[in-house]
């Protein structure tokens, strides 16, 4: 069946995921004979199998989690269950930050980490090998929690997840040579508070120009996305950058091949 991507959830932020105006749960990705589950959020495992054809989650060989934020999280143990069938099969790998399975608050639960075959911590600059190819966590992302984008080395290029974060110049400079580039966009515009720490979609404009992928894809948005049209903003991008841009819709599937 080849390589695909396929976004089951495109909700960002919370007014969106409390109120599913979209979906909120991950993205699947097939690679390279690997099903790997990215951010499994809210509503995950109905998804999948309201997803057409199927998806088995015991069929997942790997799980990845950016961050600890409900929206990304909300499903993860119950996913990893699916995984190692019910935690009685110890398998699969699980991939998450330190503060997702350690300190006062882990999201991933006790019994839910112990049940996965491989458990590693994601860190800034390291690879780690999944079968036949690499992925690498090239900077931390700026954000309210420890966070991290994703790299794949397949062979068809580089395909690039920036999850969510601030705007910083150096991180173009981090996701360089993505052939596509996927981007957590939240805002139309910068919100007015410091604090919270999304990209909008002038940054998003900014990366993508810089960074100039074969393919960009905005999701994960918020109110104020979905109120402006994301295809409309998308096509908008598509013509001031000469970057094809498309907006992820729930069930979009994206064939690498």
């Amino acid at each position: 069946m080849g390589d695909w991507i396929k976004f089951l959830g495109t909700a960002g932020a919370r007014f969106v995921v409390s109120k599913q105006l979209r979906f909120s749960a991950g993205t699947w990705c097939r690679l390279q004979g690997l099903n790997i589950l990215i951010d499994p959020g809210p509503g995950t495992l109905l998804r999948c199998f309201a997803s057409r054809p199927k998806l088995d989650p015991e069929k997942l060989d790997v799980i990845i989690l950016t961050h600890r934020h409900l929206d990304h999280s909300t499903d993860i143990n119950v996913m990893i269950e699916a995984m190692t069938r019910g935690t009685f099969i110890h398998r699969g790998a699980l991939f998450a930050p330190a503060d997702a399975v350690e300190g006062e608050e882990p999201v991933v639960f006790r019994h839910a980490r112990r049940s996965a075959e491989r458990l590693e911590l994601l860190r800034e600059g390291r690879l780690y090998r999944l079968g036949s190819f690499d992925f690498f966590v090239p900077v931390r992302h700026r954000h309210s929690v420890e966070t991290y984008g994703l790299v794949f080395q397949l062979p068809q290029g580089r395909v690039s997840f920036i999850s969510d974060t601030a705007y910083f110049p150096e991180l173009a400079e981090h996701y360089a040579q993505s052939d596509i580039l996927i981007l957590n966009v939240v805002f139309f515009e910068r919100p007015p508070v410091k604090e919270i720490q999304h990209l909008d979609l002038e940054s998003a404009r900014i990366l993508i120009s810089s960074i100039k992928p074969r393919l960009a894809v905005m999701t994960h948005f918020g109110m104020t996305m979905l109120n402006h049209k994301p295809y409309h903003l998308a096509r908008r991008l598509t013509e001031e950058t000469g970057v094809q841009v498309i907006a992820a819709t729930d069930g979009m599937k994206i064939d690498l091949n």
